[in-house]
């Protein structure tokens, strides 16, 4: 089952680290890409630039709406993701219970749906 590991935290709360412990928390995260490659479990995984960079896209009546930042306000916004491919839903709870941003933010399992007429 693939699933996606949602990383939500909040964007003030990373700003006011020290660089010294911004660097300590992405060794923590580097070291669980590494991890979940040894095991054969990392599909994927990114970060994400921060909702200052966002730009969200909505039609309404046929018309083209962009506005810039992120869908709503928020104190948690998405920050990135890991893909996992795990046997269990148990699985993916653990490897997700090992991000980082579990500590102070959430993280948001959620399978990838499988189309069942594009695996036949």
């Amino acid at each position: 089952m693939k699933v996606m590991a949602l990383i939500y935290a909040d964007e003030a709360a990373w700003d006011g680290l020290s660089e010294q412990e911004r660097a300590g928390v992405l060794e923590r995260y580097v070291a669980l890409a590494r991890e979940a490659r040894e095991a054969d479990v990392m599909l994927g995984g990114d970060e994400l630039a921060g909702t200052r960079a966002a730009t969200t896209v909505r039609v309404r009546d046929g018309e083209v709406v962009v506005s810039d930042g992120p869908y709503a306000e928020v104190k948690e916004a998405l920050g990135g993701y890991f893909l996992f491919e795990c046997a269990t839903l148990d699985e993916a709870v653990d490897w997700a219970a090992r991000i980082p941003a579990a500590e102070h933010g959430a993280v948001e399992v959620r399978p990838v749906h499988v189309d069942e007429e594009e695996v036949a």
